[in-house]
């Protein structure tokens, strides 16, 4: 019991830091920016690395995040640029 609840607060605070920068990310693609987007995104991208190498999340809900918050990022840059 003493181990489960060393690893469920571990987990809730990387879930939670996960769960921040993708949303960071979020609303970056949704602002427009060009240039912070891209380390915004690249810290997502990690955070959701990080996560599933840990165990807090499984590897294909990380792989699946990151294709969202990449096909969000090109649609927006597609938008833009055309």
């Amino acid at each position: 019991m003493r181990v489960q609840e060393r690893r469920r607060l571990r987990n809730r605070a990387v879930r939670s830091a996960t769960r921040t920068s993708v949303r960071k990310a979020q609303a970056e693609i949704a602002a427009g920016e060009s240039n912070p987007t891209a380390e915004v995104i690249r810290q997502a991208i990690s955070a959701l690395d990080r996560a599933a190498k840990k165990g807090v999340i499984h590897a294909n809900n990380a792989a699946r995040r990151k294709s969202r918050l990449m096909k969000k990022l090109n649609q927006q840059a597609s938008q833009a640029s055309a």
